[in-house]
């Protein structure tokens, strides 16, 4: 068993589709019309057949409270694997990218934590090797 897909709620497809490919650089793997929303899912650039991010419409009733009570408590909705957080914190905030938590070392991760623009905070994370 192995994870194919994964989602994430959020209050507006296209802009979480550009947010997610413009700003962190994800590719769209599928973006199927259905009804008012899509099936828009994304991938990491270099692994294309990897694990999906389906970015999901926020419309039922209990995601609002319940994003609502992560974003107030500063926790994460996702969290992505990367190379150098340092490094991608500064290419980030040249783009403009607004974070709640600057990098921070704990041992052997470090850490940090951007907000999507589309109702969620997503921490990026490297681990030493």
């Amino acid at each position: 068993m192995k994870i194919h897909l994964t989602s994430i709620f959020v209050d507006d497809q296209e802009k979480a589709r550009q947010f997610y490919t413009d700003v962190l650089g994800f590719v769209v793997k599928h973006d199927i019309p259905m009804g008012e929303h899509r099936w828009l899912t994304v991938v990491a650039s270099e692994d294309p057949d990897g694990v999906e991010l389906l970015l999901e419409p926020s419309d039922h009733p209990a995601v609002g409270p319940f994003k609502d009570a992560l974003v107030d408590d500063g926790i994460p909705a996702a969290q992505f694997a990367v190379d150098d957080v340092h490094a991608e914190h500064e290419r980030l905030r040249g783009l403009g990218v607004r974070f709640t938590q600057e990098p921070l070392s704990m041992g052997p991760v470090t850490t940090a934590v951007l907000d999507d623009t589309c109702g969620n905070l997503v921490q990026i994370a490297a681990t030493a090797e």
